[in-house]
């Protein structure tokens, strides 16, 4: 008890915008793994094609890319507390919309993940500018390793008790009215938008300012910038898959979303004290050590899941997934925002700027897998894609490595010059 006590004292001397943005988020990491998972998990419970689902993520990338466009205008007339409201309301109203849409075509599928993927354009970029602003290099592995064991914890929690209320819910009779899966689903949605209203009524509590505006659309970078916006297309490349492959190989190859959710309970347990753990202890030297050994470990669970391609083979691959997830953005997030305060110096730019054109590397690496995964499956087979696109897309990403560590030398260098 002591040391919890101690844990809470040093979370109450951060800052106050600080703590507001971390309870926020403690709030919508309860609807994260909704949207991660059972998303995905409906589209393919609805169309029983791995195909459609990659689309459908398509199609919500290309949302997120153009309302990042459309919020840096927006910040010239709103508050960015305002902006970062609105995603947070709209990811789960969207999720509401897609629930009611009868069939599941290429054409719904398309406009409900824009609607999707434009909602947490919203909240990813203004959760990115206000971390930034409201952050320093020194504190950022504690507030990504906070963040990280909440959504670690929620990994754990939420699929859990979700797989088994919709199990349950399925076929059950309320009112002398039998419930089926969609509309348990509807359930579940409504639930997501009461949370979503309570991280918004917390928010509201920070006192956060927007960035000086000036212009954030730029299409030359110095190198350093260059560098980063390559590695996020790395990071985006096995992205675009953490949201859809584990979806797919567990309805494919184990069982229903009940599975799902216990084999994300079993991981998340094992990742939440140890991301709590390096984010408060690691020191910014520490974040190459931590961002290898994720990318290891992602590397060898995608090599479990197209060898055994099982139901073993996907459950190791889930471990190593969960575990991965957090331990890279721990990372790889202080990464990029040193990064960023690095260029802002070398180029007096405004931040943002450079959280856009982020998101456009983040999408040039998602679009980049997926399209690897639909002409996988398209031209050779869906199972040929399941089983190798992932390795293809992990091997690749293990050139993250040296990438990241010129970028940390180079930033530090820039930083400490005067």
């Amino acid at each position: 008890m002591n040391r919890l006590k101690r844990e809470y004292l040093f979370f109450k001397e951060q800052d106050l915008n600080m703590r507001t943005l971390l309870k926020t988020n403690l709030l919508y990491a309860l609807v994260l793994p909704v949207v991660e998972i059972f998303v995905g998990a409906y589209v393919m419970r609805n169309t029983s094609d791995p195909m459609m689902v990659a689309i459908y993520q398509l199609f919500m990338y290309i949302g997120v890319l153009s309302t990042s466009l459309l919020n840096g205008f927006l910040l010239k007339h709103f508050s960015v507390k305002t902006l970062y409201a609105v995603g947070i309301l709209v990811s789960g109203v969207s999720m509401f919309a897609m629930m009611l849409v009868k069939s599941l075509g290429v054409f719904e599928l398309g406009i409900t993940g824009f609607a999707l993927g434009a909602a947490s354009g919203f909240f990813w970029t203004n959760r990115y500018l206000l971390t930034l602003n409201n952050t320093k290099d020194e504190n950022r592995n504690y507030f990504f390793g906070l963040e990280s064991f909440f959504f670690s914890i929620t990994s754990i929690t939420v699929p859990l008790v979700i797989g088994v209320f919709l199990s349950l819910l399925d076929g059950s009779t309320i009112l002398g009215h039998t419930i089926n899966i969609n509309q348990a689903y509807l359930f579940m949605t409504l639930g997501v938008n009461v949370v979503t209203v309570c991280a918004v009524i917390v928010l509201w509590k920070g006192k956060f300012e927007n960035p000086v505006q000036k212009d954030f659309i730029y299409f030359r970078f110095c190198l350093l910038w260059r560098k980063m916006l390559l590695l996020s297309s790395l990071k985006g490349m096995v992205q675009g898959f953490l949201v859809t492959a584990p979806a797919i190989l567990v309805l494919k190859l184990v069982g229903d979303e009940g599975a799902l959710g216990l084999i994300q309970s079993i991981s998340g347990a094992m990742t939440a004290i140890l991301v709590y753990i390096l984010g408060r202890i690691a020191k910014p030297k520490d974040r190459l050590k931590i961002f290898v050994s994720g990318l290891a470990l992602f590397f060898i669970g995608t090599l479990f899941n197209g060898i055994l391609f099982s139901a073993t083979g996907v459950i190791m691959f889930v471990l190593c997934k969960t575990i991965f997830q957090p331990l890279f953005d721990l990372a790889y997030n202080p990464i990029m925002m040193q990064a960023v305060d690095a260029t802002k110096k070398i180029e007096k730019r405004n931040e943002y700027a450079y959280i856009f054109s982020h998101e456009w590397g983040l999408f040039l690496g998602r679009a980049s897998g997926l399209i690897l995964f639909i002409c996988l499956a398209y031209y050779v087979s869906q199972d040929f894609a399941l089983k190798y696109a992932l390795i293809i897309v992990a091997g690749i990403q293990l050139l993250a490595y040296p990438l990241a560590k010129n970028i940390i030398t180079n930033s530090s260098k820039v930083l400490k010059s005067d």
